[in-house]
Parts: C-alpha cells; sequence; structure tokens
C-alpha cells in the first residue's frame, strides 16, 4: 500500500484544526484576560487528552516556529554543588528488587499498578501540574491501521526529530510528520525485506533530519533518504553476523555512526561517498569480549554550542555491564573515563543521558548515568592545554529502581521506574516536582533483541537479563519533548506552559494553590518553568494581572461558597480559611488599592466577611507591612473592633498606624474610655506633638490615691508603670511605645519634661497640695524606678550651663522632698542617698550635696531602736557604701554603729577595706543568714594568691580558735576545710573535742572516701582510723561493714578486736578473711547461722517467725558467697571444712520433727539447703558429697532404731509388771473357789483375757502344752471361742501361795501337720532381721571406721554385716500399742 493512502486515511480521521499544533508541540501563545464569567466557562473542561475544543488559543500576527519552540533553553542560575572526584569508586548498594516477569517484548509492564492516583498530592499542590501525557491520535491510529492493512506489524522502536520514525516488528520504518496532522509521510522498507532482516530493532534520525538509519534484529542496517524515501545503504558486514543491532546513532558528525550489537561490541560506522558510490567502513571501538556494552549515547550539542570546543573529541559515553566509559573519537580514539559501577542488582538496566548545562557560569556537557536507583552526574570539562577532565557532582539517591533516564531540559529530567511510573525531577534542589502512570501507553519493550531471539538467542544470561526491562527504542526526546512508543499508540509528554500550569489548578477549583504557584512563577522560585521570557518586571506584571483575576475570581466564590444556613461559627470560620488569602497577596502585590477599593467593597456585602476582614488586617498591622489603609476602612475597623470589645488588639494597631488616616479627636476619646494608655499617648505625639498633656493625664489619675496613702489598683500599677517608662522614653529621645523622636524635637521634649517634672504646683491644684507633686508622687509610685530614670538621663546629658542647672535643682528637690517628709521607708531614703553616691563619684561631678544629710541618713538607718525592715536598713546602706558613699561618713563612727545595729555586712564591707580578715570570720559567725558562707571565706582567704603572709596567718589561727563552732555549724565543709588547710592539726583537734558525737560526725566526714574528702592528701595515723570504727560501732552499727569495705587506713588485728566487742559478726568475718583467717570467718558466720536456726526451732511469735526466716536466708546467701570466694584457692580437705558443716549446719534443725515451727517451715528450709548443694557442688565432688549425705542418713537411722527399741522394751516392761485382775474367783470349768484345795501340784492360772483356772482343770482339757521344760497355757473359754483356726496369745501369771510366776501359753494349731510345716517355712522366708541383730551391727560399725558401713565387704565372708545381705530390709513401722 502506498503511503500517501495511509496518510489520506488518517487524514480523514483526525480532528485537523492548527490549535492542536500549539498544545501538542509546545507553542505558547499569550492568552488575553479573561473576565471572572469567562474564567468559569474556560474551568469546564477537564479532560487530559487532547481534542480540538480543549484549548481556545487565538489567532497571532507572528507564531513562533517548530524550531523555536522544540529547542526552547533554559539559563541555569545556581551552580551545581562539586564534589570531590576522588570519589568516583563509591559501590553503590541496590536495595530494591522488583518483579520483571511481567516485562516481555512489546509488553507493556506491571498493570497491577494502574488504577493507582496519576499525580501525588503533595508535589501537585506545590508546584500543580507540571507536564502533560497526550496521545498522538493521528499517529496512533495510522500504526494501529498500518498493522491491520500493510502487515506492517507492531511498532518496536521510535525516533523523534523534526520527524517521528517508528519501527515495526516486520521490517517497516513509518515516517510521520509533526504537523497538526501527524500525516504519514514515508513508509520505508517492505515486509518482504522484513522477513529477511527481521524487526527493526533500532532507529536514528541525523541532526538535519536528512537521513535515518534502521537496524534489524538479525544484524543488518539501513540508510535511507528521509526527503525522497530512497535506500542509500544496506549494510550487511559492519559487525560480526548472528547479532542483533541493539543501537545505532548518529553523531554530531553525518557521516559519522555508532552501533552497538548483542554480543556487546560497539562499532564506529563511517560513511564515504566516492565517485558516486555509497561505501561504508566499519571499526570495532569495543569488544563484547572484554565486557558487554548494552547501551551508547553520543554527544550531540544544539545549533548554537555546536563551537563548543569540547565538540571537537565527539564523545562517546558507553555503559557494560560492570563499568561506564567515555570515550573521544577525534581526533583519535581515546578512553577518557572509566567508571566502575560497585555492587547492584543485576537485573537492573545501565542508562545514560547527555546535556549541556550552565555551571559557574560556564557551559559545559554533563552526563548523567544510573544502574540502579542511585544517578550520577559527571561534568565534562575541557582545559586550556586541550585534557578532558571528569568532575563527580551531586548524586541523586532514588528509592525506585530507573529503566530511562531523560533531560527535558538543563534544570529538570524524567525518570521512569521499573513500575512504569514517570517521576519529574528537578535537578539542582533533587526535589520531585510531579509523578505520573503511564501504565496505560503500554510501553514497548526491548527484551526480544537483547535476548538475539531472532537469530538462535547467542547472548549471556547476564545481557538477556538486563533486557528484561530494557526499553531504550521506545522512549525518544527532541526539543524539550519526549515520545512513549507503546503497543499500538505513541505518547508525547512534555512541560506544560506557567499559564497553563495556573489554568490546571483552576480548572480542579484549586484556587489557592493557584494563586500560590503564580507567586512562585512571579517570585522567581518556581521550579520547570516554560513560557516566561523577557525582562523581569515584564513579567512580573503579567503575573500580577493573571493574580488579580484570579484574586476576583476567588473573592466571587468565597461569597457564593458562603453557607447560607447554619451557625454563625460556621460563616465565621468559613471567612477565616478564605478572606486572609486575598489579604495577603493583596499585599504582597502592593495592591492595596484593589484590596480597600473593589475587595473591600465587594466582601463588605456579606456583614461576617466584612468583619473577618477586618480582624485579619492586624497581623499586617502589627508587623508594619499595612502601614495606612483610607479612612472610611479606618474607622469601621476602630467601631468593629469597639463593637466586639477587643479593646487591647485595638490598641497595638493604633500605635503601629499611619496618625493621618485617624480622627485624632474621636480616637483620643476612645482611648481614654476605654483605659487605651499608649493608644492615648502614641496619638498625641505623633499627631499634635504634644508630650505634655499624656503625662498631666495620668498624672491626675495615679497621684490622689498615692497622696492619700493608699495602696494603687493593678490598673492604676499599669498605668504608673506606663508612665515612668513614658517619661524615660521622652527624656531618652524615644519615642512611646515604638520608634524614636525626630531628631529637632529631642532638646525641646527634655526640656518640656523637665520643666514639667519641676513644678511648685499643678495646673488644677487645691490649696493643700504639697509642692512638688509630681516629683513626689513618682517617688511614691517607684522610688528606685523614678531614679534609675533620672541617672540614665544624667548619663545623657552634655555639660552645658542649663543640664548642670537641671540636674542640681532636681536633687535639691529630691532632698527636701524626702528627707523633710517622714513617710518615707529606710528603703526609699537608702535609694535617694544610694543614687547620690553614685552622682558624687562621677569624676566629672558638678553636683553639691550637704555631707551632714548623709550623717542623719546614717543614723536613720543604724537606729537600734527599730527592729523592724533590719535586713532592709543593712541593704540600703551596703548599696549607698558601695555606690561611693563612705567618703561621706566618718569611718571610725561608721564602724561601731555598724557592730551596735548589728550590721555584718557592713562591718564585713570595712574590715575588708582595712584588711582586716581575720574579724571578718567573727562577722559571719555571728551573722544567722551567712554562717555557713564562712567555710568558703576561709578557704578563699588561704587559697586564692594576693593576700600576704600574715594576713593568712591571723585567719588560719581565728580559724583554729573557732573550729568547735566551725564543726557544729557543719561537719562536712569543716572537715574539707581542716584536710585541705590544718591536715597537720587533726590529731589535736580530735584530742581536744569532747562531744564525742561530734567528734565521730567529724571522722565521718573526714575519713570516709563516700564523703568526697581525697584521702591521699590526709597524713594520720591508723589509730584516728580506729577510733572512728568504734564510734562507728556505737552510733551507727549498721553501716560498720560498708564503710570497712572503703576505709583503707587501719590495722586488722585492733579492728578485729574493736567489731568482736561490739558483737559486729559479719564486719568481723570480713576483717578475718581479708586478714586472711578463711576458716575463722566462716567459723563467724556459721555461729551466726546456727544461733539463728536455734532460735527458729523453739516455739517463737509468728510475727517474728518471717522476719527470722529472712535473717536466716540473709547469713546464708552471705555464707555461701564466703565460701565461694575462697574456695578457688583452697585444697580439696579445706573446701569440705567450709562446706560440709554448713551443709549440716542446715540439715541438723530438719531432723528435730517433733518441732511444730520447723513442720511449717520445712519447704523454707528445705530450699535453702537445696541452694547450699547447689553451690557446693562447684567445688565438692559429688561422690563426696552422697557419701556424706549416706553417713548422715544411717545415723538418723540408728537414732530411730534406738528409739524405737527403747519404747518397745518399756511397754513389755510395763506389760509384765502389770497386776492381773480376776473377772470371778471360781475357775470356769469346774466352777469351784479357787481355794476348793490345797494340792501341791494344783495352782492357779490367770489370764490376762480376766479368766481364772486351775491348773489341774486346764490340764484335763488339754489346755497346757509342756515345751524346752516350761508350760505353755491356753484359756479355754477364749480357745472355745476361736474354733475356727484363728491362732491366739496369752499371758497368764501363776500364783502360788504369795509367788508368782510368768506362764506363757499358746493355742495349738488346727492345722495338719504338712500345713503347718509350710507356715513355718512361710515365716522363715519373710522373717527380718531381729532389732537385736542390726543394732548389735550398728553399734560394732559405728564404733569402727567412720565410712565402715561402705567397706564391710572387704574380710571374712563370715564376718560379713547383716546388711550385705541381699534379703536385708528395714521395717521402721513403730510396733502396735499394748493394753493399759
Amino acid at each position: 500500500m502506498e503511503p500517501e493512502s495511509l496518510g489520506a486515511e488518517q487524514g480523514a480521521s483526525l480532528p485537523g484544526p492548527a490549535e492542536e499544533l500549539g498544545t501538542l508541540l509546545g507553542q505558547d501563545a499569550a492568552l488575553p484576560k479573561l473576565s471572572g464569567g469567562e474564567l468559569d466557562r474556560e474551568l469546564e473542561s477537564k479532560s487530559d487528552l487532547i481534542d480540538d475544543k480543549e484549548f481556545d488559543i487565538p489567532q497571532v500576527d507572528t507564531p513562533p516556529t517548530l524550531e523555536s519552540i522544540l529547542n526552547e533553553t533554559d539559563d541555569e542560575e545556581e551552580s551545581f554543588v562539586l564534589e570531590d572526584p576522588s570519589l568516583l569508586n563509591i559501590d553503590n548498594i541496590d536495595t530494591h528488587s522488583y518483579d520483571t516477569s511481567s516485562l516481555a517484548s512489546s509488553d507493556s509492564g506491571d498493570r497491577t499498578h494502574s488504577k493507582r492516583k496519576k499525580k501525588l498530592p503533595d508535589s501537585f499542590s506545590l508546584h500543580g501540574s507540571v507536564v502533560r501525557l497526550s496521545l498522538l491520535k493521528g499517529i496512533s491510529a495510522q500504526i494501529v491501521s498500518a498493522a491491520d492493512k500493510v502487515d506492517a506489524g507492531l511498532p518496536t522502536a521510535i525516533a523523534a526529530s523534526s520527524l517521528i520514525a517508528v519501527g515495526t516488528s516486520h521490517g517497516l520504518a513509518l515516517i510521520f510528520g509533526k504537523d497538526p496532522n501527524q500525516a504519514l509521510r514515508l513508509c520505508l522498507g517492505s515486509t518482504a525485506v522484513g522477513a529477511q532482516y527481521g524487526s527493526i530493532s533500532a532507529l536514528s534520525i541525523n541532526n538535519v533530519c536528512s537521513r535515518l538509519l534502521c537496524g534489524f534484529a538479525k544484524g543488518q542496517i539501513t540508510m535511507w533518504d528521509l526527503a525522497s524515501g530512497k535506500l542509500l545503504r544496506s549494510i550487511t558486514d559492519a559487525h560480526p553476523p548472528g547479532t542483533a543491532i541493539l543501537h545505532i546513532k548518529f553523531t554530531d558528525d553525518p557521516t559519522l555512526a555508532i552501533c552497538n550489537d548483542s554480543g556487546g561490541s560497539v562499532f564506529e560506522l563511517s560513511f564515504k561517498r566516492v565517485m558516486g558510490v555509497r561505501t561504508c567502513e566499519s571499526r570495532c571501538l569495543f569488544s563484547g569480549s572484554k565486557g558487554e556494552v548494552c547501551c551508547i549515547e553520543p554527544l550531540h550539542a544544539k545549533t548554537e554550542l555546536r563551537d563548543h570546543p569540547i565538540t571537537q573529541y565527539s564523545l562517546l559515553a558507553m555503559a557494560s555491564l560492570t563499568k561506564i566509559l567515555v570515550i573521544g573519537l577525534k581526533p583519535s580514539l581515546k578512553v577518557w573515563m572509566t567508571f566502575p559501577y560497585g555492587r547492584m542488582d543485576p537485573s537492573s538496566v545501565p542508562l545514560l543521558a547527555w546535556h549541556f548545562v550552565a555551571v559557574q557560569n560556564f557551559v559545559n556537557p554533563m552526563l548523567a548515568f544510573c544502574r540502579g536507583d542511585v544517578v550520577h552526574f559527571l561534568l565534562v570539562k575541557r582545559d586550556d592545554s586541550g585534557a578532558i577532565h571528569v568532575t563527580k557532582q551531586k548524586q541523586l539517591h532514588l528509592h525506585y529502581d530507573l529503566i530511562n533516564f531523560t533531560w527535558i531540559n538543563s534544570r529538570t529530567v524524567v525518570l521512569l521506574d521499573s513500575v512504569e511510573k514517570l517521576h519529574m525531577i528537578d535537578r539542582q534542589t533533587q526535589e520531585e516536582l510531579e509523578t505520573i502512570e503511564i501504565s496505560e501507553v503500554q510501553l514497548v519493550y526491548n527484551s526480544s533483541h537483547f535476548k538475539s531471539l531472532a537469530t538462535g538467542g547467542n547472548v549471556s544470561q547476564a545481557l538477556a537479563l538486563v533486557g528484561e526491562r530494557a526499553c531504550y527504542q521506545s522512549i525518544s526526546s527532541c526539543g524539550g519533548q519526549i515520545f512513549y512508543l507503546g503497543t499500538k499508540s505513541v505518547h508525547v509528554m512534555m512541560i506544560r506552559s506557567w499559564r497553563e500550569r495556573v489554568d490546571h489548578l483552576l480548572k480542579q477549583d484549586c484556587l489557592t494553590e493557584a494563586l500560590a504557584l503564580a507567586w512562585s512563577f512571579h517570585e522567581g522560585k518556581a521550579k520547570a518553568v516554560i513560557g516566561l521570557s523577557g525582562d523581569a518586571n515584564k513579567r512580573k506584571a503579567v503575573l500580577a494581572d493573571r493574580m488579580v483575576e484570579i484574586l476576583f475570581h476567588y473573592a466571587d466564590r468565597t461569597l457564593k461558597k458562603c453557607p447560607d444556613q447554619g451557625k454563625i461559627q460556621v460563616m465565621e470560620q468559613h471567612f477565616q480559611d478564605m478572606v486572609p488569602v486575598i489579604v495577603d497577596y493583596c499585599l504582597l502585590l502592593q495592591r492595596t488599592d484593589l484590596l480597600f477599593s473593589q475587595m473591600y467593597d465587594k466582601l463588605s456585602e456579606n456583614s461576617v466577611a466584612k468583619g473577618v476582614f477586618l480582624e485579619c488586617l492586624e497581623p499586617y498591622i502589627l508587623s508594619d507591612k499595612l502601614m495606612g489603609m483610607t479612612a472610611q476602612v479606618m474607622k469601621d475597623l476602630l467601631l468593629h473592633y469597639q463593637d466586639k470589645n477587643l479593646m487591647e488588639d485595638m490598641e497595638a494597631c493604633i500605635v503601629h498606624m499611619d496618625i493621618t488616616s485617624l480622627d485624632i479627636q474621636q480616637v483620643v476619646l476612645l482611648c481614654w474610655e476605654n483605659h487605651l494608655y499608649d493608644a492615648m499617648i502614641y496619638v498625641y505625639n505623633s499627631g499634635m506633638n504634644d508630650f505634655i498633656s499624656p503625662m498631666e493625664k495620668l498624672f491626675q489619675v495615679i497621684a490622689p490615691p498615692l497622696n492619700a496613702g493608699k495602696s494603687l489598683t493593678d490598673e492604676r500599677v499599669v498605668m504608673g508603670n506606663k508612665l515612668l517608662v513614658y517619661i524615660s522614653c521622652c527624656l531618652a529621645g524615644r519615642a512611646y511605645p515604638l520608634g524614636d523622636i525626630p531628631e529637632d524635637l529631642v532638646p525641646l521634649v527634655k526640656n518640656q519634661v523637665f520643666e514639667f517634672l519641676i513644678r511648685l504646683h499643678s495646673a488644677e491644684a487645691s490649696a493643700d497640695e504639697e509642692v512638688y507633686p509630681y516629683i513626689r508622687t513618682l517617688l511614691h509610685f517607684d522610688t528606685r524606678e523614678f531614679l534609675n530614670v533620672l541617672a540614665l538621663t544624667f548619663e545623657d546629658f552634655k555639660n552645658d550651663k542649663q543640664a548642670v542647672e537641671y540636674q542640681q535643682r532636681i536633687v535639691d528637690i529630691l532632698l527636701k522632698v524626702m528627707v523633710e517628709n517622714s513617710d518615707f521607708t529606710p528603703s526609699q531614703v537608702g535609694c535617694l542617698f544610694t543614687f547620690l553616691a553614685r552622682q558624687l563619684a562621677k569624676p566629672n561631678n558638678t553636683l553639691f550635696v550637704n555631707r551632714t544629710l548623709f550623717d542623719q541618713v546614717l543614723e536613720f538607718l543604724c537606729s537600734p531602736d527599730d527592729d523592724s525592715r533590719h535586713s532592709e536598713r543593712q541593704q540600703v546602706l551596703l548599696e549607698l557604701l558601695q555606690a561611693g558613699g563612705i567618703v561621706q561618713f566618718e569611718e571610725t563612727r561608721l564602724i561601731p554603729m555598724a557592730e551596735k545595729a548589728e550590721f555584718y555586712q557592713i562591718c564585713e564591707f570595712m574590715y575588708e577595706r582595712e584588711h582586716l580578715y581575720d574579724k571578718i570570720i567573727d562577722c559571719y559567725l555571728h551573722d544567722p543568714v551567712r554562717k555557713e558562707e564562712v567555710f568558703n571565706y576561709i578557704h578563699n582567704i588561704l587559697s586564692i594568691p594576693g593576700y600576704s603572709a600574715e594576713e593568712k596567718q591571723s585567719v588560719w589561727q581565728k580559724a583554729m580558735k573557732h573550729i568547735e563552732e566551725l564543726l557544729l555549724l557543719s561537719p562536712n565543709k569543716a572537715a574539707d576545710l581542716i584536710a585541705t588547710h590544718f591536715n597537720d592539726q587533726i590529731e589535736g583537734i580530735i584530742k581536744n573535742l569532747q562531744d564525742q558525737f561530734l567528734l565521730f560526725q567529724f571522722l565521718r566526714s573526714l575519713l570516709d572516701p563516700r564523703e568526697g574528702i581525697n584521702q591521699d592528701m590526709l597524713q594520720i595515723s591508723p589509730c584516728v582510723t580506729e577510733q572512728f570504727i568504734e564510734l562507728l560501732c556505737h552510733y551507727n552499727p549498721d553501716q560498720v561493714l560498708e564503710t570497712l569495705q572503703v576505709l583503707e587506713f587501719y590495722r586488722l588485728e585492733e579492728t578485729i578486736q574493736i567489731t568482736q566487742k561490739n558483737l559486729l559478726h559479719e564486719a568481723s568475718s570480713y576483717l578475718l578473711e581479708k586478714k586472711g583467717d578463711v576458716h575463722g570467718a566462716f567459723l563467724v558466720m556459721l555461729e551466726q547461722l546456727q544461733s539463728k536456726l536455734l532460735m527458729l526451732t523453739h516455739e517463737i511469735e509468728e510475727s517474728t517467725e518471717l522476719h527470722l526466716l529472712k535473717d536466716i536466708e540473709d547469713t546464708l546467701v552471705k555464707t555461701i558467697a564466703l565460701c565461694q570466694r575462697n574456695s578457688h584457692s583452697l585444697n580439696q580437705q579445706q573446701r569440705e571444712a567450709l562446706w560440709f558443716p554448713l551443709l549440716e549446719a542446715m540439715m541438723s534443725p530438719q531432723k528435730l520433727s517433733s518441732s511444730t515451727v520447723l513442720c511449717q517451715y520445712s519447704e523454707p528450709l528445705k530450699s535453702l539447703t537445696m541452694q547450699v548443694l547447689n553451690n557446693m557442688a562447684a567445688f565438692i565432688a559429688l561422690p563426696s558429697i552422697l557419701q556424706r549425705i549416706l553417713q548422715t542418713l544411717l545415723e538418723t537411722t540408728t537414732n530411730l532404731l534406738n528409739h524405737d527399741l527403747h519404747w518397745s522394751l518399756c511397754n513389755l516392761r510395763a506389760s509384765i509388771t502389770r497386776g492381773l485382775n480376776p473377772k470371778q474367783d471360781y475357775c470356769c470349768i469346774c466352777l469351784q473357789q479357787y481355794k476348793r484345795r490345797q494340792e501341791m501340784a494344783d495352782e492357779i492360772i490367770v489370764f490376762s483375757c480376766g479368766h481364772l483356772y486351775h491348773s489341774l482343770c486346764l490340764l484335763s482339757k488339754e489346755c497346757g502344752i509342756e515345751t524346752k521344760g516350761q508350760m505353755r497355757w491356753t484359756c479355754y473359754k477364749c480357745n472355745s471361742s476361736n474354733k475356727g483356726g484363728k491362732l491366739s496369745e496369752n499371758f497368764s501369771e501363776l500364783k502360788k501361795g504369795n509367788g508368782a510366776s510368768l506362764a506363757q501359753t499358746s493355742t495349738e494349731s488346727l492345722l495338719d501337720s504338712q500345713q503347718i510345716q509350710a507356715f513355718d517355712q512361710l515365716c522363715r522366708l519373710y522373717r527380718g532381721t531381729s532389732r537385736l541383730a542390726l543394732l548389735t551391727e550398728l553399734s560394732r560399725t559405728h564404733g569402727g571406721e567412720k565410712h565402715g558401713l561402705l567397706n564391710a565387704s572387704h574380710g571374712d565372708p563370715a564376718l560379713n554385716s547383716v546388711f550385705q545381705n541381699e534379703n536385708f530390709q528395714l521395717h521402721l513401722t513403730p510396733p502396735p500399742l499394748t493394753e493399759e
């Protein structure tokens, strides 16, 4: 299909009007001023896409040319911050890694972010919408049409100059014009060639837009004539075959181009024409075997910079996978710089971009390069010798990875991150101006070319990984515009003009932001400004006019948007938010005429808006930004503040106003009625040059109560203070409350004020008014401050005759008023004479004061009969003396009077003049207020140079004399003083101190290092330290141990005796351990522990039990710590001597099972015992511990068995010696009396059951059995009742006459012989060792070796212990109780 047919088809679909050229390609025609209605209509449209009706651009007489718009430049005003070039090799760590799996060839990237907001609100509110991203609908439609109708394929590459070239996947190059119709000019190549060469992978247009270079995916290169559309060259051997062309770039020399293939090599292409034959010579600049280059960028200079000296080198920047290189192609090939990346994400894309920038008033090229999230800027300069120097500039650190970097002008760069978000950055401030998402563009990626899929994919993995996010050929910039190639469209991004940015904000109804942006244009502080050129004043005038239009619209909207209903506070808040903006910008633009005429009239339509308007003027008035206003506005302002009762605010405003805009009579009356004295004084002074009338008015208010002796109200105190300040300002030549009095009026005002003050009577004086009422009133109000005012005034007076007369006159009046009246306090009189003394002490003094007056004052102040205001009178006299009044008194008279009045500070002052420093110590000791200051005084005298040896000796002797008094005053300070200056007298001081507690306090302060005294400077014997320890044992025994741990100079033996004498066991243990007697220290602690455990075994009160248990635990912990500290330095036997007694001590109370207290606290005691075991396990072998435990268990068992045997024998003895009581006196068999007959063989048998028998009767019943010569009897009746086979054994008592014998009887078994034999065998099997055998064995082993039990198996087997029997068992159950 012919190119024309595509152009015709596209032409039919385009809107066609000429204004699209202006909006699309950056024309900035001046827009006319719009009225409010026109502006409203202009703001209706909100579409971001370019269409016919977006802007109504009028016709202009001389429209700007396309080149002038595209090549518009901005001069850089600020120099870039230079950095140390040695910092070039800084490693950059890439901390951001993005998923790139969605970025494939001809894909648009991650779509998940497409719903994000288009712009960031923070940069939007500050800078507005800086850029405009527009769809080139004509070109986009024709790309889609070409793909459908001529099988052009999808777009793959774009290049922009005066024309726009788009390469396709089927080898076609579509050439479009930048005319409004965006017509298709040429269609270069054919699908047949595309099938042979593959898709177009790179495009380049030379700087005069006459030639086009096309690089193909299979490595071929073609050159086309853009004027005729003819193929000029087809190059197939410029680089190794089988590699795709990644980049092809024209240099500024039209006969020289650079190409970069997928093998990572870079080649220089030189075009020549010899004898009409076009040729191309290729030279390898960089081989991919040394490192694969994946980005190249030659330095291009605009027409006006073609003569720049650096252009002769034809610089080329190359980015490999590891470093950046800058080489010069001319005059000969030379490498000027290499720069390694450092550490980075291997998938990040290397980026290069050149631009000429102005730095320090010189224009030089700057190279920006990036791989990851840090952009480096390198400034390239040429020196006079022809060498090129590269200087590193400030880096740009980002929080995202970049896939494209483009300069849009010398101050602004546009970055594209890996999630297809555009960031516009101001390079100098590194501020982000705007952020836009371009996912809708569906950006084309060059991944397939980097993977060289068309030639079989023979590339390295590193290059293929970089290619995942490569979009070098999809973005092209030209003349301040950036073109983005999508899969079905082409978009252009350009910076909006200043007017367009303001209007865009107005469309968004962001009037406040629009005003702020316009003001930043006005002040030259805005970023990325386009469309403002020419003289600065003209630019400001244009912007001011535009701001005024917006302000009118803003005012209309303020009134229109006011809430009609609701609370008045809501309306006030609305206007408080809106009205100050109008006032602010009117004052910034210096348009007070507009503010107080049209704006004020417009806002006055609403009473609330009017009030807010008047109130918001206050800060501008107070800051002197608004000095004057119209009379009507001033009148309204005063009435409004009066209605609102904001009188203080109004006063603050009045004193800052230009007086010509005020109605003086009205303001004076208003101020007096509302007590606005500052404003009243200001109006009198500034409006009428009257400085005396305000004083008279203020005196009339404060004088009557002061003369009557009444106290002033707070309001009148404020008035009095204002009066004093006002008089001071007038006498000093300053205006009240602000500014200065005109110089020509200063002498006149001073004279008027002095004449006013020394008037004999006031203007409307009554008959009983005292003389000099004004001075008298001021003295009564505040004597000190009034005299200070006069003192400052006297300083400024020149020594002319009139000034001297004024001074003397005022002094005479002061003396007459104060000395002749008794209604002034000593402090007030003292202030006067202090003032006079200072004036008389001046070298150029001309005043005269009678000396007898000073004597009268001295007697008045030192009156011993008056105890009131003692400190005040002393302070007044001291100030008088220090001010120079000493020369007015006789010193011989002054000291006795001061001593009599107990003015010790006065005495100190006089003694110091006479160098009697020792007497000053008495002054301090007698003065209750300053007693403790005596220590610092003595220290200073004895330490500071400047005092003679005699003076120091006198002070030293005086201090020694009063040393006990000093100790009573402060033992700590006294000890510090003694240690410093009386070190050799310490023992003497100790001997002289009679009070033992005072001695204890002194020694503690002196010897305890915790009190802060350096012990190294002390030279005392150990007996002093031991004396202190003994006192400490007496007065504070709880602190003895802690103190011993920090004390150094004491003898151990003597100190141990002291602590033992005072029964301080822990301290004694500490000292014994320090001495090296570890066992002795342990025994002391063990004795303490045992005594407390012994107390626990006794029945004690419950309240003390818990306390005692806590004491036991504390003592045990300390004892364990003692053992642990010393076990490391002891042998095994010595360790056992410590730990085993401790263990025995803890286990011994638990053996006493009868104690109820121990039953209650058995668990805590077991826990403490376990604590001992756990700690001793680190120092004692486990077998030894187990052996000791077993031995303890055996001893316990022996004690239990002994107790058991004793208890059993006692019960048996009680049983056999107990008498039996028969139930009847007849035989239970024959039923005859037991005394039936006296036969020798007949005996009486009595059983414990109470039955009585004749022995012959029992024999007849076969109830007696003879065994081993002894008869065993059984009760006939009881045996008859137990015929079931139960066995019973009874004891009987045989009585014959008066004698008795034991007869043990047993019942016969009813079992047969075989059963009896089996029963006996069973009994033998389960019968244990007899108790007697056990006791015998234990006594034998216990009497022998201690551990004989464990060694019993050694020796003769016949002598083996019963404990070695494998059937040995202990039966520890107690025997049954017998009947009593």
